[in-house]
């Protein structure tokens, strides 16, 4: 138990991404680093080599816990089109290989990149899918807010707006991106695009659901969703 009496495994704060490669322990099923505030290009090269690494189980599986300057980022089969004239001209605009329409981060958004092989889990995208909003959800209802799946739409809802989105890339069943959960972040950048590709819907924060928490906080709150949802499944092959 730590200080705010939540169960979690260590968290290792970085300052430098780069230093990674020093923390890593193969002795450890799951690791979590958390690394503050990052550009959105030097991560995603980060996981892709990552990913490698843990195709080859030379490392263990990792999960990467940040917030990012502001960026679009377009999945590799997105409408351009979702992005809007309107937009912010401090963002960058990314495209990049995972699913998924257009989507933003930024500070005030908690990030994270799951680095983990489903031959240790459960070898469906599905699964995992369900898996990693059952961490969000979860996570939420510690926190005293409900929320749930939406009509076979990824991410997490609260009521009609979503409070976490998600896109993932698998290749040879080792994960890759995945979720970004609204702590409060300048809603203004989310009138720059069509999220996610759905007009329908708004976007929300937990900040306007009336949730303070800070960010060390949430960031505990989810690795102890993800270590119960997560480790108590994994398993050696």
């Amino acid at each position: 138990m730590n200080a705010l009496g939540i169960k979690t495994s260590p968290i290792i704060s970085i300052e430098n991404p780069a230093s990674i490669w020093e923390h890593l322990d193969t002795n450890k099923a799951v690791q979590y680093f958390w690394l503050g505030r990052q550009p959105y290009r030097p991560i995603w090269e980060l996981q892709k080599k990552l990913h490698s690494q843990r195709v080859e189980k030379i490392i263990p599986d990792v999960v990467l816990l940040l917030e990012h300057d502001h960026v679009y980022t377009l999945g590799k089969n997105a409408d351009s089109n979702l992005l809007l004239d309107n937009k912010p001209d401090n963002a960058d605009v990314i495209n990049i290989d995972r699913g998924g329409q257009v989507t933003y981060h930024g500070d005030g958004q908690l990030v994270g990149y799951p680095i983990i092989d489903l031959h240790n889990y459960k070898m469906s995208v599905s699964w995992y899918m369900r898996n990693l909003e059952d961490v969000i959800i979860h996570c939420l209802k510690e926190l005293g807010l409900d929320s749930y799946r939406k009509n076979n739409l990824p991410g997490v809802w609260v009521e009609d707006e979503k409070i976490c989105a998600m896109g993932v890339r698998l290749s040879r069943w080792v994960t890759m991106h995945g979720f970004a959960l609204n702590l409060n972040p300048d809603m203004k950048y989310f009138d720059g695009m069509i999220p996610c590709g759905i007009f329908e819907y708004g976007i929300t924060s937990l900040y306007e659901k009336g949730i303070e928490v800070h960010m060390e906080e949430l960031v505990k709150y989810i690795v102890s969703s993800f270590s119960m949802l997560f480790e108590e499944n994994h398993y050696e092959v």
